[in-house]
């Protein structure tokens, strides 16, 4: 008898697997698997420093709001330091769940991104923030990594347009006024970052471009006007020196028959090759093209006047000269560099 229900008994258990294994299947709790929590922002930018990667600017972002609903996941930050163009290499989310989440097999994660500008806790209006919808797009689980514990999500493509054309967020930032995106309950996830990796256009990196004062000029302590109020409580206004006698282009004649070079340069027998001369106010402007370390040199000056001297005013750009000669008999044509000063500026 018994060997007649031994069989039965075994069906009754595969059975039961087969339920179990389709139950397991429905779902796919995400987590970190027990992995350590995800560093700080300022932990993991300094790891990055220690070995940086191959890019200009590597952002942190701290999400303002964040919602996790099931397979919808929302996240808002502020992208306020949208002001220059730059190429964006690489953009990642890295998040820490606090519990897992079940998602369910071959359905991609739909993934909402705002901006949402910070507010100081006295001007948040009453827990409804402003928000402009930067990207909406889908995210196969298959391309959820995890790394240093956090989830990890290549989200490059959707936010490479903002980074490549600024001024559209400046243009759509109107279209905040009046509207009121309510707060999103306690969110499943913590540590939320957004990373960006990015180089500047070709264009930024000309010589004599100092790109420290770009970003002092584009941070949210100029922007608001901080920094210069706090510069004009410390000290007293300097007052520059008349725009005729800061640092310009003039015009100086080269006559090679008087340096004694007439005899074997056929052409031109005199060129004008310009020179810089002028004063180099403190702290330099960007119009005078200063490296970065002219640009801290000029706010020394400013500030410490006995410390350090002024920059020069020297050649920040130039062209070259054709030139006919002779040569051990023969009559040359060659191109030489930077014989004839096309920008003057700061150094």
């Amino acid at each position: 008898m018994h060997a007649h229900r031994l069989p039965f008994v075994l069906l009754h258990v595969w059975r039961a697997l087969l339920l179990a294994g389709a139950a397991s299947v429905a779902s796919v709790p995400l987590h970190t698997r027990g992995q350590p929590s995800s560093p700080s922002p300022l932990a993991y930018m300094l790891s990055l420093y220690r070995d940086p990667p191959q890019a200009d600017i590597i952002r942190s972002l701290q999400a303002q709001d964040v919602e996790v609903d099931g397979q919808n996941w929302t996240f808002a930050f502020d992208f306020s330091f949208l002001s220059q163009k730059e190429d964006l290499e690489w953009a990642e989310l890295r998040l820490q769940l606090a519990s897992p989440v079940d998602l369910a097999p071959g359905v991609p994660l739909s993934i909402e991104i705002f901006h949402q500008p910070k507010l100081e806790a006295d001007r948040d209006p009453a827990g409804c923030p402003e928000r402009l919808r930067m990207e909406l797009f889908t995210v196969s689980l298959s391309q959820v990594t995890f790394s240093s514990g956090s989830m990890v999500l290549e989200v490059t493509r959707p936010l490479s347009k903002w980074l490549e054309h600024p001024g559209r967020l400046g243009e759509q930032k109107s279209s905040l006024a009046g509207e009121c995106w309510p707060r999103p309950p306690t969110p499943a996830a913590a540590n939320v970052l957004l990373l960006l990796y990015s180089n500047r256009p070709p264009e930024q990196r000309r010589l004599g471009g100092s790109t420290l004062l770009w970003e002092a000029e584009s941070s949210w302590r100029a922007q608001e006007g901080q920094l210069f109020q706090e510069r004009g409580r410390r000290h007293p206004r300097h007052h520059l020196p008349d725009r005729s006698q800061l640092c310009r282009k003039v015009k100086f004649q080269v006559d090679f028959n008087l340096i004694g070079w007439g005899a074997w340069i056929i052409y031109p027998k005199q060129y004008n090759a310009y020179r810089c001369e002028g004063e180099c106010p403190n702290p330099v402007g960007e119009e005078f093209h200063p490296t970065n370390h002219a640009y801290i040199q000029s706010l020394l000056k400013r500030y410490q006047p006995h410390r350090v001297p002024s920059t020069c005013c020297a050649p920040v750009k130039t062209r070259p000269l054709s030139m006919l000669y002779v040569d051990n008999g023969r009559v040359l044509l060659d191109h030489h560099k930077d014989m004839i000063v096309e920008e003057c500026g700061c150094l």
